[in-house]
């Protein structure tokens, strides 16, 4: 099926629009951008060199996608934003491309990044993530799959958010969250596990126990970080999901939240 593009939509050269493709009044599509198949933009969406979006993906009215980093750094390097397939980007969003730290800024598949979030440049996010309204993301944040942000989060830049786990609205992440857990208060600290998440995404009874017993010994115990990974190792039979926790706590740079 051919593409819609509304007359007032400025496209430049270099440009690469899939199959199926509508792109809304007085959009601007510069240079060396590429839209996938079944793509919709909205209206007055900047999509900036180098932007790459998959099949399917929904970029709603004003989102700015691609813009150079907001680093001192940046030497105008040729780099790239990455969107994955079927993912939803409402009103006024603005994700800057990378650096030549990563020389990438990459959005999975399935994600929903609602209205006013801000993603800067180098961050990894993955599949299935939900960022709600006007989340602050600074430079080189990673957010793992099935990750859920409440509202007006702001996160500390290079700081990591662990699968599965939902950190509630209006909080500061400076540490990083670990996997499967629900994060909350000021200081962030854990919050039990993300139970009703976990429960729909199919996890069945014995990784949730084993997860409960490790979280326990991290957060409801006398012992340290350290420690607790010991008697993790010692005490819990290995599966994929505390493999994944200890193996997050193993490339955490700045810490887990206590």
């Amino acid at each position: 099926m051919a593409s819609s593009i509304h007359p007032t939509a400025i496209i430049e050269a270099g440009v690469t629009v899939g199959e199926n493709v509508s792109i809304g009044p007085y959009s601007w599509i510069r240079e060396n951008v590429s839209i996938g198949d079944g793509c919709e933009i909205g209206s007055h969406v900047v999509l900036c060199p180098g932007s790459i979006l998959g099949k399917e993906c929904h970029v709603l009215h004003h989102a700015v996608l691609g813009e150079i980093p907001q680093d001192l750094k940046f030497g105008g390097e040729e780099t790239t934003i990455e969107i994955g397939d079927r993912t939803v980007i409402r009103e006024f969003v603005t994700i800057n491309r990378g650096t030549q730290a990563h020389w990438k800024t990459v959005v999975g598949s399935d994600c929903l990044i609602m209205a006013y979030v801000h993603l800067a440049h180098d961050c990894i996010v993955g599949n299935n993530v939900v960022i709600a309204n006007a989340c602050n993301i600074a430079g080189h944040v990673e957010i793992q799959d099935w990750v859920i942000l409440g509202g007006m989060i702001g996160i500390h830049q290079f700081t990591k958010v662990g699968q599965h786990s939902l950190v509630g609205g209006h909080y500061r992440v400076t540490k990083d969250v670990p996997p499967f857990i629900i994060a909350a208060g000021e200081p962030l600290r854990f919050e039990g596990l993300n139970i009703i998440g976990l429960r729909r995404r199919g996890f069945k009874n014995d990784a949730l126990k084993a997860l409960k017993k490790a979280y326990n010994l991290i957060y409801l115990s006398q012992y340290n970080v350290s420690d607790a990974v010991i008697k993790i190792q010692e005490e819990i039979e290995p599966n994929p999901e505390v493999n994944a926790l200890l193996e997050f706590i193993k490339n955490s740079d700045r810490g887990i939240i206590r």
